[in-house]
């Protein structure tokens, strides 16, 4: 009776106005229209979004540390021939074959750098016989090295067909006789097999 007129305008427009479904609190038995995650799922989600870097300079400093963290497991692998880590062109059976079989053997080409080196000192020397000598020796160098890469390519490839068969064997002859080229000690991945053992 003594109330205003603008107050019961307000009550009538609030009647009439629908209840948005936002403002309402859900119903605690009501479910909620998607399975309860299970705890493990909701740690690892949770994990996920705690682990998101929140800025570019966050997001290149851990990009930087994974790759740092995959350097050093694959220079590990390639002292210790762990198959996982090592690099593509490492990896593989047939690789590890081509790798062994240039292991267990005497290459000539392994011996290039050190020769290489008295050849040159043989040709500063300031005399007309011994620079003969050391060109003579360069050239019986470069013969033996290339008949020797010949001969263990061709063994090399014939190994291969025979023990890989139905395997991808393409650029193992071209991996191994680069591999023959370094010094044993200086090989990576670390030479697995002894000299003389047959892979």
């Amino acid at each position: 009776m003594f109330r205003s007129r603008a107050n019961d305008e307000k009550a009538k427009d609030a009647a009439q106005s629908p209840v948005s479904q936002a403002k309402q609190p859900r119903d605690p038995q009501a479910p909620k229209g998607r399975p309860t995650p299970k705890r493990s799922v909701a740690q690892s989600q949770r994990r996920s979004v705690a682990n998101t870097p929140t800025n570019r300079k966050e997001a290149a400093k851990r990009q930087r540390e994974e790759r740092r963290a995959a350097l050093e497991r694959q220079r590990q692998a390639l002292a210790s021939g762990d198959e996982r880590y090592l690099p593509v062109r490492d990896k593989g059976p047939v690789r590890r074959f081509a790798r062994d079989y240039i292991d267990s053997r005497w290459c000539v080409a392994e011996f290039f750098l050190p020769m290489a080196v008295i050849i040159l000192i043989l040709t500063v020397v300031q005399n007309q016989r011994v620079q003969y000598l050391g060109m003579l020796l360069w050239l019986a160098v470069i013969v033996m090295i290339v008949l020797d890469s010949v001969v263990t390519g061709l063994r090399l490839r014939k190994r291969l067909a025979e023990k890989f068969p139905n395997d991808n064997r393409r650029g193992a002859v071209a991996y191994a006789l680069m591999r023959s080229l370094q010094m044993r000690r200086l090989r990576l991945p670390k030479p697995q097999v002894k000299r003389g053992e047959r892979p």
